[in-house]
């Protein structure tokens, strides 16, 4: 399925969440009526909180609320692809990544970490100088994001967006979870931003995978158009040389992309022209 336009700033539930709302007032009036009949009620909570959890622990899932997962249709019929690369800037391997992607005429997305864009603000900005966009991967990739309350998230959120809207002049548009992980506080915290939470259609596991080869073939194979693919330079894995995977992965994948007609876009550049 393709992505859908943006959401607008005003927060709207996802039907799974409206649901849950429904189930813990209906639960609650039953009980009142009928305390004995809290077994059920108790089950009936716990089925609800089983999902919940399920779709926080699912990346690419959308029951909790707006995530490009693909690109917009239009830019997936023109073959653009989103190369996405999260965890930095990295002094030591940003620099290699910008120049790989000159050599292929690629442009990519960036998810940065706050407290590394403070670090390196003048990567971050010869990123953007390059036609690279910048966007918010929050403020310290905490372990343990996904279980934040709506106050501390929105902190992670907004540190993160204050560090890049300062070093590059742009506010992000797009948000990357830590991991992937979230709960149903992020949708309303990123709505209020006017940020569109964004995951992949692919990923090959960078980060823990030490063969590039394994990795390519997670990110290459069956791809077509409209899809977003996920690499790190910051937290990047290592091949058994000692070389970063991103490294060995890049330069095969892009050429894989130009041999397919397919080009290499920010999500930027695939948001849908108003009308």
């Amino acid at each position: 399925m393709l992505a859908s336009n943006l959401k607008p700033n005003r927060w709207k539930p996802s039907p799974l969440l409206g649901a849950t709302a429904f189930v813990h007032a209906g639960a609650a009036a039953y009980w009142l009526a009928r305390p004995q009949s809290w077994p059920w009620m108790l089950g009936t909570l716990i089925a609800n909180h089983l999902v919940l959890g399920g779709a926080s622990l699912w990346p690419r899932s959308r029951l909790l609320g707006s995530n490009w997962t693909s690109l917009p249709r239009d830019a997936a019929m023109r073959g653009a692809v989103a190369v996405t690369i999260d965890d930095g800037p990295d002094p030591e391997l940003t620099p290699r990544v910008l120049d790989l992607l000159d050599e292929h005429a690629a442009k990519a997305t960036f998810f940065c970490i706050g407290e590394r864009v403070s670090r390196y603000p003048a990567l971050v900005r010869e990123a953007v100088r390059r036609g690279h966009a910048i966007e918010n991967h929050s403020q310290r990739h905490l372990n343990y994001f996904s279980v934040l309350g709506p106050r501390a998230m929105a902190r992670e959120v907004d540190g993160a967006q204050e560090q890049i809207s300062a070093v590059t002049g742009q506010p992000p548009r797009f948000f990357r979870a830590p991991a992937g992980l979230r709960n149903p506080f992020l949708d309303p915290v990123l709505a209020r931003r006017d940020l569109q939470l964004a995951s992949w259609t692919r990923r090959g596991f960078d980060t823990l995978n030490r063969q590039a080869g394994a990795v390519l073939r997670s990110l290459t194979r069956g791809i077509r158009g409209g899809d977003i693919l996920l690499l790190h330079d910051g937290h990047a894995g290592r091949a058994p040389s000692g070389s970063p995977l991103i490294l060995e992965v890049l330069p095969r994948l892009l050429q894989g992309l130009e041999s397919a007609g397919l080009t290499a876009v920010t999500l930027r550049s695939a948001l849908p022209t108003p009308a």
